[in-house]
């Protein structure tokens, strides 16, 4: 069943992805569009495989990862770490959230240059930049999380005689999981973006770079092949958090009823 229900499920996928692919082949010849302007799917998989074949696609794709996933473990750190310590103390809460939310509203582009001053034009100036844009889904969730835990669970715990760490342990982790891992979803995302608008600004290799090699080289074909990339690879970092996510939260289930 479970079976079906998948085949059913990324059939469908498949299916409509063909459809799009046909549909902008036929609008190509049919209003005769420059290849400058829209390149054709044939053209984009052409150059994709060329550029996959010759190892090119291999390593902007490797440094644009490392950065994203370095930024995205930093953020998420940190974000976890600020968001519990706040969710504890109303004083914290108060004296830092409009520090943090300045810090976030602030556009991350103009921030960028800065960033590149401070750390130079290698990785480290992305990875900060990504952590940056990564850290504010985390921070909320994990101090939203922690806050919204039952009053009545807390009570049962002291009641029980629970010491910090069993409180933390058994209720406080399992219960912000939900949260925890939504926040991951969406700043594994927003870490490929972090990574992208670093080497926009300035970088000599990533995907980033490769848009802006295909762009000032007018090659559209390029810029189009590494967006692919990029949303590849985005799909499949959300699916690996979510299946991490799916089994973690399980086998909490499973433990809890265990008990």
């Amino acid at each position: 069943m479970q079976i079906t229900k998948k085949l059913k499920k990324y059939g469908s996928i498949v299916l409509t992805l063909i459809l799009f692919l046909l549909l902008w082949e036929a609008i190509i010849k049919l209003f005769n569009i420059s290849e400058f302007l829209l390149p054709s799917p044939s053209k984009v998989f052409n150059t994709y495989v060329s550029m996959a074949l010759r190892g090119k696609l291999f390593f902007h794709t490797w440094i644009t990862t490392l950065e994203a996933l370095t930024g995205f473990v930093m953020g998420s750190f940190i974000g976890i770490v600020l968001g519990y310590i706040v969710s504890k103390s109303k004083i914290l809460d108060k004296s830092l959230s409009p520090f943090i939310i300045a810090a976030q509203t602030t556009p991350k582009l103009a921030l960028a240059p800065i960033f590149l001053i401070w750390f130079g034009f290698g990785l480290l100036s992305k990875i900060f930049i990504t952590a940056l844009i990564v850290f504010f889904p985390i921070f909320v969730n994990t101090a939203v999380a922690i806050k919204s835990i039952n009053p009545n669970l807390k009570s049962v715990m002291r009641l029980a005689r629970a010491n910090k760490w069993q409180v933390f342990k058994n209720l406080e982790i399992p219960s912000s999981l939900p949260m925890l891992f939504a926040g991951f979803k969406s700043g594994i995302t927003l870490a490929m973006v972090g990574a992208v608008v670093g080497e926009f600004v300035g970088a000599n290799a990533g995907l980033g770079y490769l848009i802006i090699f295909g762009t000032g080289y007018l090659d559209t074909a390029i810029v189009f092949a590494s967006v692919i990339q990029l949303i590849i690879i985005g799909i499949i970092f959300y699916e690996i958090i979510s299946i991490i996510g799916s089994k973690i939260m399980r086998w909490h289930e499973s433990e809890k009823n265990n008990l």
